[in-house]
């Protein structure tokens, strides 16, 4: 593919909670990208023309509440299972079957949902600054404060 500068192209698309709004540049097997708190699309928007240029169709998401996305008045209408489902509304609203999906900070446990819940459209996974962690670990709280060593001095 040539690497010549293809312009990065905007839209809506309609998803479980009204709309998401995504930035897409290349053509090509799709990878969906994932922002993080408190980011938008732009977060991705050096990754994009490379992704581009690698043959790639490559599309950063604002993540519902975020950017120029829906921003529904419910608090459990951020609930990861409709997080994900909109992640999956994104892909067949962009007439795919499925994608990579690539995660960075909240967005990487998001990303780690959408291929856990949905793997015959989420076919790879790549999580960025967060690892995974599955469900019914240890909770953060008691992690960081083990962390800690001795509190005296």
């Amino acid at each position: 593919m040539s690497q010549q500068a293809v312009e990065i192209t905007h839209r809506v698309v309609a998803s479980p909670g009204g709309r998401i709004h995504l930035a897409e540049q290349g053509a090509g097997p799709l990878v969906l990208l994932v922002h993080g708190f408190p980011e938008s699309w732009y977060s991705w928007r050096h990754q994009l023309p490379v992704i581009a240029a690698a043959g790639f169709r490559a599309v950063a998401v604002d993540v519902r509440g975020y950017g120029r996305s829906s921003r529904p008045a419910a608090t459990d209408a951020y609930r990861m299972l409709d997080l994900v489902a909109d992640n999956v509304a994104v892909v067949h609203a962009l007439g795919e079957e499925s994608a990579v999906i690539i995660g960075h900070d909240w967005g990487a446990a998001i990303a780690a949902n959408s291929a856990l819940l949905h793997p015959e459209v989420f076919r790879a996974v790549g999580l960025l600054s967060v690892p995974y962690t599955p469900p019914g670990g240890p909770r953060p709280s008691d992690v960081f404060a083990s962390l800690g060593g001795d509190d005296e001095l």
